[in-house]
């Protein structure tokens, strides 16, 4: 379990970093969240932007937490 929520971790976080691939894919008609992000910081920052952000950082801190609880704990006795 802990390999398949760093791995969705890591793809969701890659998924916001590749903005110049979202860019050259998107269709006409389609708007990624990364293209929306770029479209509203282009047109000045507005409070809009701020609460996105927050919302991404309090999903992705959120989901570090849980993986955290999920992970297994080890005790470091020795059975001497």
């Amino acid at each position: 379990m802990p390999g398949i929520v760093a791995g969705a971790l890591i793809a969701f976080t890659l998924s916001i970093d590749d903005f110049i691939i979202s860019f050259f894919v998107a269709g006409p008609n389609s708007t990624t969240l990364p293209l929306y992000i770029y479209a509203m910081v282009k047109r000045g920052i507005s409070p809009e932007i701020n609460a996105l952000s927050t919302l991404l950082m309090c999903a992705t801190i959120s989901l570090v937490v849980i993986a955290q609880i999920l992970q297994p704990q080890h005790s470091s006795k020795n059975n001497d």
